[in-house]
């Protein structure tokens, strides 16, 4: 199971820690998701998500004022007795005392935020769901070409980190060379991003390690990109058949995830960069609406029909 730091999580969202007292160290944020304990203010705890940040509004702080201290005092530490990571206050809300003693002794940790709820509930979920995203790391080079993030694979040696200094030199971005993490932050978009060891760096058999972005520029690099494309280099076999049209897509599969995916075979003389820039160009039409290999398919039908 992943996790954030909390402190993290302040950190990235500006917060401000009205508990100085409680230790941050330890506590971890293990669930993308977060709960505005109305519910919970009204004494409903059945299935109460503790484990998730817990975020008060300006319907919850309005319930609770008109409640009185007393009750809204005896609600609050039934919530933090669940030892949840922490509360959240928005609209930069004043924080009663009373709740402030309670966090002391329970050590939740009380923080707030000027945003308004609306706008820090998505922001946190949709930051919490890339860090916590399932991942895999995987050998290969991710380039953005056009915008369209192409991952190439391929063994060990066959030119994966010549393709991606040539797409360089073409105006296109390195996210990642020779490593490449993945993660899935939905059923439909994989993001991938490079080691901190190994980001900006491309290494060539016979030169060593070379930094993309102090040889080529800021412009030449990128830290993460998600992940549209798929091209396999392979060694030219003579005795395989490929494909020649492209009337039928293949897919390859990420974390549950497929992506569309090319087989090209290498041989002397083939300027792979171009081909991998073409690929990108032409899958880039494809979700446009136009496919170029259907286009030519309809043009031989139409023309046998005729004759």
């Amino acid at each position: 199971m992943y996790t954030v730091a909390l402190q993290e999580c302040i950190d990235k969202m500006n917060l401000e820690c009205l508990t100085p007292e409680v230790e941050l160290e330890d506590i971890k944020i293990t669930q993308s998701d977060i709960n505005r304990p109305a519910l919970q203010l009204a004494g409903f705890f059945d299935y109460f998500d503790h484990h998730r940040v817990q975020v008060i509004g300006h319907v919850e702080n309005t319930y609770m004022e008109n409640q009185g201290m007393n009750y809204s005092k005896e609600m609050m530490g039934r919530i933090m007795s669940y030892k949840v990571p922490c509360i959240v206050f928005c609209r930069n809300m004043e924080v009663p005392g009373q709740f402030l003693e309670l966090a002391k002794e329970h050590g939740v940790p009380i923080l707030r935020t000027k945003q308004t709820t609306s706008s820090f509930s998505s922001e946190l979920n949709r930051w919490l769901k890339v860090e916590l995203a399932p991942r895999i790391s995987i050998h290969g080079v991710l380039v953005d070409i056009y915008g369209e993030g192409v991952l190439i694979t391929g063994e060990s040696g066959i030119g994966k980190s010549e393709v991606a200094l040539e797409l360089i030199h073409r105006g296109h971005r390195l996210v990642s060379d020779d490593v490449v993490e993945i993660k899935k932050v939905s059923d439909e978009t994989l993001i991938g991003t490079a080691p901190n060891i190994t980001r900006h760096f491309i290494e060539l058999r016979g030169i060593g390690i070379i930094d993309a972005k102090a040889l080529f520029g800021v412009e030449s690099v990128k830290n993460t990109q998600s992940i549209d494309l798929v091209i396999k280099l392979e060694e030219w076999d003579k005795n395989q058949e490929y494909d020649r049209m492209g009337l039928e897509e293949k897919y390859i599969e990420y974390l549950g995830n497929k992506v569309v995916c090319h087989s090209i075979p290498i041989r002397p003389g083939r300027n792979v960069a171009i081909i991998c820039e073409s690929a990108a160009v032409n899958f880039r039409q494809k979700k446009m609406g136009y496919n170029a290999a259907m286009e030519m398919y309809n043009r031989v039908t139409s023309n046998l029909g005729q004759n």
